[in-house]
């Protein structure tokens, strides 16, 4: 189920126009510029998780179905086995590996991450995002640098961490290793 930024972009723009929105709506329902917006529908800029994360919410359709084209079909229970997620790689450097793409009709949206070690990226400020619902993040491997509101936590295997996504928050790798972990993405 591999996608291309191109696909996830045109499903963006068909899912706004039948929708019924309006360039200017969505980008302000998203909080990007009306620029920005259209340079994610022509797939000319990355589009991240927790963008696709709000749009699906928006126009009422499953995570998902943004990104494959398909719509999660079981209803009973679902296996994903190791290394076997839907793949979806939106931020440079991080890999995310849906673990629950097959159910149908999800409250949350289990993700298991994989963030890089990057030296440059230490002293730089980190990126921020902000998605409705809230969120719960389980440290299996390595060290994460948060900062939630501008305050900044350190993570380390077996540590947790549960936060309101509207919250602006966000996380780097961190002590020289990549950093392992679980993101529960928890509807609203």
């Amino acid at each position: 189920m591999d996608y291309n930024i191109k696909e996830v972009a045109q499903r963006l723009k068909s899912l706004r126009e039948d929708c019924g929105i309006s360039v200017e709506d969505i980008a302000a329902k998203t909080s990007v510029t009306k620029e920005q917006y259209i340079q994610m529908e022509e797939g000319k800029i990355d589009i991240s998780v927790s963008f696709i994360y709000k749009c699906a919410e928006i126009f009422g359709v499953d995570l998902v179905e943004i990104i494959t084209g398909q719509n999660p079909k079981l209803g009973k229970y679902s296996i994903v086995r190791s290394g076997k997620g839907l793949p979806i790689d939106r931020r440079a450097g991080f890999s995310y590996q849906h673990m629950a793409y097959l159910f149908k009709d999800k409250r949350i949206e289990p993700v298991f991450v994989e963030a890089p070690y990057e030296e440059e990226a230490q002293d730089k400020p980190i990126t921020l995002s902000v998605h409705d619902g809230q969120e719960f993040d389980y440290i299996l491997e390595g060290t994460l640098k948060c900062v939630f509101d501008g305050k900044f936590e350190i993570l380390e295997a077996g540590d947790a961490v549960y936060y309101n996504s509207t919250t602006p928050h966000g996380m780097i790798a961190t002590n020289g290793k990549p950093c392992k972990f679980l993101a529960i993405l928890i509807k609203k």
